[in-house]
């Protein structure tokens, strides 16, 4: 698989650069999917966003998405008729925008969508994450069909968690990407 299609999606403010995900965009060569505001997401730039880059792949993307980038892929694919177009996502620490003191932050992002994801998909959680209780992150992974990983008391699994390069959530997306089927694919008009 080309690691250009391999999609980083970051969640609210964007992934600084000491965070796992723009470690693992220098470190292995993937995209990361720029947002026009990443201060005041709206839910429909970014699910418009990622349609424009899915449909420049040359093969099905696999998505690596963290905190609101989970809820971005499922809102994402409850519209998009281009689901073909990836082969599996990697959904880390997904918010709960359903609480108040989250969804004052995001208003446009409640209620997430809870549909099941037509890729595989496995979301991984922490036990102490301050934007969502794992029992909330187990019931998205239920809805979208996904594997669900409790990897113990870790914070929101981001710069400040000091995971640094997180080789084990990048053996995850590795065996995640061996596992899920060749995806139906045709390139663009």
């Amino acid at each position: 698989m080309n690691p250009r299609n391999v999609l980083i999606l970051p969640g609210w403010q964007g992934s600084g650069p000491g965070h796992w995900q723009s470690r693992w965009e220098r470190a292995h060569g993937y995209t990361r999917v720029e947002q026009h505001d990443w201060l005041r997401p709206l839910r429909g730039d970014w699910i418009a966003r990622l349609e424009d880059v899915l449909l420049a792949c040359d093969e099905p993307a696999v998505l690596v998405a963290h905190s609101l980038g989970c809820l971005h892929v499922a809102a994402w694919a409850s519209h998009s008729r281009n689901t073909h177009r990836v082969k599996a996502a990697l959904l880390v620490a997904p918010p709960d925008v359903q609480r108040a003191d989250v969804g004052a932050l995001l208003p446009s992002w409640s209620p997430p969508a809870l549909q099941p994801l037509p890729f595989a998909a496995c979301v991984l959680v922490s036990s102490n994450d301050a934007f969502c209780a794992p029992e909330r992150a187990a019931e998205f992974a239920a809805a979208w069909g996904a594997e669900c990983i409790n990897v113990g008391a870790r914070g929101h699994l981001n710069a400040d968690s000091a995971l640094g390069d997180w080789p084990e959530a990048h053996e995850r997306l590795l065996g995640l990407m061996r596992a899920a089927p060749a995806s139906p694919f045709s390139k663009p008009f």
